[in-house]
């Protein structure tokens, strides 16, 4: 995993392994918001409005700010039985200061603090290997 600053906050941009990616239709079932359709923190652009939340099913680009209070999750991409995590894990991020959890798409699993699934920001690609974020195809974020 990646990160870069946008707007004074960390963008987290992680590479999934096809094993990564596949784990998603596995937790549809605990997530609060399997599509990213909610927009309590912030509107989701359109091209994540899907299970991966990203243009790409390998990258995944998101804020590293939990949308409860603030804080900034941990990567937790092991899967398996873990301190502060289920038994039945399957890899993503953890909130160690009230426990709220998300996926490796950023969504967050039901009955948490957090409100929100981590916010996708605007961001496209320019090229096969450059990727800016702030803007898309309809403009500057």
């Amino acid at each position: 995993m990646r990160t870069v600053e946008w707007r004074g906050k960390p963008v987290w941009i992680l590479k999934r392994t096809p094993e990564m990616v596949e784990s998603l239709k596995k937790v549809d079932g605990e997530v609060a918001d399997p599509q990213s359709k909610r927009t309590d923190f912030s509107e989701t652009p359109e091209y994540a409005l899907n299970e991966w939340r990203s243009i790409r099913k390998d990258l995944l680009v998101v804020v590293g700010i939990c949308p409860h209070l603030g804080c900034s999750p941990s990567a937790r991409f092991q899967a398996g039985p873990q301190p502060s995590l289920p038994d039945d894990w399957h890899g993503g991020f953890l909130c160690p200061c009230h426990g709220s959890t998300f996926d490796l798409a950023g969504r967050v699993y039901k009955n948490k603090p957090a409100p929100d699934n981590l916010q996708v920001p605007r961001y496209m690609f320019e090229g096969d290997n450059k990727l800016v974020i702030g803007k898309d195809e309809k403009g500057e974020a």
